[in-house]
């Protein structure tokens, strides 16, 4: 039959069931056709910490969230216009979240009085009325799903499986997204089983024709591409745009890329893609533990390779102390801490910005170092090359706070050419001075003239001495150095010496990375709402809409947390008031009190989930109004 064709901007899908329902694989489809059609995107996957949780259960629901559009957007969307809910308890988990008037899209099947029961429901809500708020399309998926796949060789419980494809079919129908990419998935996926293959396949062009033949759906959608800028598009998540991003690093410097990791939520996937990319010079090594992990990777980076170590909170407690050694040892190694909710185990699958603090002081002694944060999912591929380019050119750890957010959030991303990459070149030592140094000689340095901690006037860093290379040997471990020779030394004033040094090397930074960007169109705006990470799609989309009230507010986001960018303490005290929204109880905030004396007013959830932009806006719509 002919169906109308409605036009829509925008739209937020979100898919739930349980976890063995297949929703994230579900979800993962749809978002890389939509990629593919050219909308801009932004997706929020949410899943439960246990493995397999009971069937049926609330601890056990599953889902992702997408929101596409024909326009540039920043977040996956505060509310859905759609839930597809799998079972009844997909559907009491996310009806808080459906504006009235949203569409619903039930398992009937599923919806038997033992379901009902588990989750609290006395009544079953698709006949009792209390949906009548909303669009209600009731559809036995599982038994239509079952039923189209009669007569192939697979079983009845293979066949249910098949359901989340007879989904997938119906809803890639509905808002015409294309099916090749999703065939040619399955395709792949199953290939070394047939049969399996040619179900989902089945179940997945059941559920399209189902969407084009069914009364139920009167309409068809549309959502006409974005326009993006120029280039080569691929969709890509937090964690792959961080290998990546490592690996294009690495090329950049001219070195091998060596992963010491330990798997951890939600960093594990770092792990993954890069044991794929041996071809490009990666090696990874599965520790036994967070510090086995670290220290390998340290140790990679002493032998000349780039270094790096992934994990979460809990494991940068556990490599506290070997960062603390790649600190005083001063040598390049990159850490990226993937943030969850915390403390202690805390909720593995769930984000949060809890780990600030942390990364700037949570070592013993002074032990000074650089933290950066990746913005969005695209972002995590820069912010890596540029957390290489530091640690190698100065010489220090550095810290990426990416979280669980943008680790499996994904967003399109433009492929960049290698000639708009930054310069990332690593130098060595390669001989030693032909003039010996005499206080080295009567210091007893071996050998006598090399001096492993001289340092470049320029930026303070020491020599990066590979091992065996002859003439270069010297000593390295966690005990003070001294000043220039690099000996054992128990001396007060050359620690004191030292510990500056340290410092002001990472001080020094400062004066390489860009000013802080304002984005404030007017010029006028009294109230600057600052943050920092996973923030700053929250904070944008909440701020195009205090813009549309006509209301005038500044917006500004830290990529670089130690060191700051020069101009902060100028950009604070231009305006009258200064929000800084935060997933923790105000880390950034309390380092900026301190420092700069600004009084600035500390906003925080720590939910487990982003900020909503409509949260956000009212609280910025209160600021300025107090201002």
């Amino acid at each position: 039959m002919t169906k109308q064709v409605q036009q829509l901007d925008r739209v937020i899908i979100r898919f739930a069931g349980d976890s063995g329902d297949g929703m994230q694989l579900t979800g993962d489809r749809f978002t890389q056709e939509t990629a593919t059609f050219g909308n801009d995107l932004s997706t929020l996957p949410n899943f439960p910490a246990e493995i397999r949780a009971p069937a049926g259960t609330l601890p056990g629901v599953s889902s992702f969230q997408l929101h596409f559009a024909d326009h540039d957007i920043l977040t996956p969307g505060d509310a859905p216009d759609v839930l597809v809910a799998m079972n009844p308890a997909a559907l009491k988990a996310n009806l808080a979240d459906l504006p009235r008037g949203a569409d619903i899209i039930a398992n009937t099947d599923e919806f038997t009085k033992r379901n009902l029961l588990k989750v609290g429901f006395e009544a079953n809500p698709l006949e009792d009325g209390s949906l009548s708020g909303y669009q209600l399309h009731a559809i036995p998926i599982t038994s239509i799903t079952v039923k189209a796949l009669e007569g192939l060789a697979v079983s009845k419980k293979d066949a249910e499986r098949a359901k989340n494809m007879f989904a997938l079919g119906m809803l890639c129908w509905l808002y015409n997204r294309p099916a090749e990419g999703t065939l040619r998935f399955l395709e792949s996926k199953f290939g070394s089983r047939p049969e399996i293959m040619k179900a989902n396949i089945t179940a997945f062009q059941a559920g399209w024709n189902y969407g084009e033949t069914t009364e139920e759906f009167s309409v068809q959608y549309e959502v006409k591409p974005a326009a993006l800028p120029p280039g080569l598009y691929r969709n890509i998540t937090g964690n792959t745009a961080l290998a990546y991003g490592l690996v294009s690093a690495a090329h950049l410097a001219g070195l091998p890329l060596f992963l010491g990791s330990y798997p951890i939520t939600p960093a594990s996937d770092i792990l993954h893609e890069l044991s794929k990319l041996k071809r490009f010079g990666v090696r990874t090594f599965q520790a036994e533990d967070e510090i086995g992990g670290v220290g390998a990777a340290l140790g990679a980076s002493f032998g000349g390779s780039l270094g790096v170590t992934t994990t979460s909170g809990p494991g940068m407690a556990l490599k506290a102390e070997t960062i603390g050694l790649a600190v005083a040892v001063e040598l390049p190694l990159v850490v990226c801490d993937i943030q969850r909710a915390g403390p202690s185990t805390g909720m593995p699958t769930k984000t949060e910005q809890g780990d600030l603090l942390m990364a700037l002081y949570g070592r013993n002694g002074e032990s000074p170092l650089v933290v950066l944060a990746p913005a969005t999912p695209g972002d995590c591929f820069d912010t890596a090359i540029e957390a290489t380019r530091i640690a190698v050119k100065y010489r220090t750890p550095v810290i990426i706070l990416s979280d669980g957010y943008l680790a499996n959030g994904s967003e399109p991303w433009r492929v960049p050419e290698l000639a708009e990459l930054p310069d990332v070149s690593a130098e060595f030592s390669f001989a030693a001075p032909d003039e010996l140094n005499a206080a080295a000689v009567e210091a007893g340095a071996s050998p006598p003239g090399f001096m492993p901690f001289q340092r470049d006037p320029a930026t303070l860093a020491r020599p990066w001495a590979v091992p065996g290379t002859p003439g270069l040997e010297h000593r390295i471990g966690g005990i003070e150095k001294a000043d220039g020779i690099g000996t054992i030394s128990y001396d007060p004033d050359n620690h004191d010496r030292m510990v500056r040094l340290r410092q002001a090397k990472i001080d020094g930074i400062a004066a390489d990375i860009p000013p802080l960007e304002v984005d404030d169109p007017d010029g006028n705006a009294r109230v600057l709402v600052l943050g920092w990470g996973s923030t700053y799609g929250s904070i944008g989309a909440a701020v195009r809409r205090v813009r549309l009230t006509g209301a005038s507010v500044a917006h500004a986001h830290l990529r670089h947390l130690s060191p700051f960018p020069a101009n902060l303490g100028e950009v604070l005290k231009r305006y009258d008031k200064v929000l800084v929204p935060e997933i923790n109880l105000g880390q950034l905030a309390l380092i900026l009190r301190g420092r700069y004396l600004v009084d600035v007013i500390s906003y925080n959830r720590v939910r487990g989930l982003p900020f909503r932009a409509a949260e956000l806006s009212r609280v910025i719509q209160d600021v300025i109004t107090n201002a």
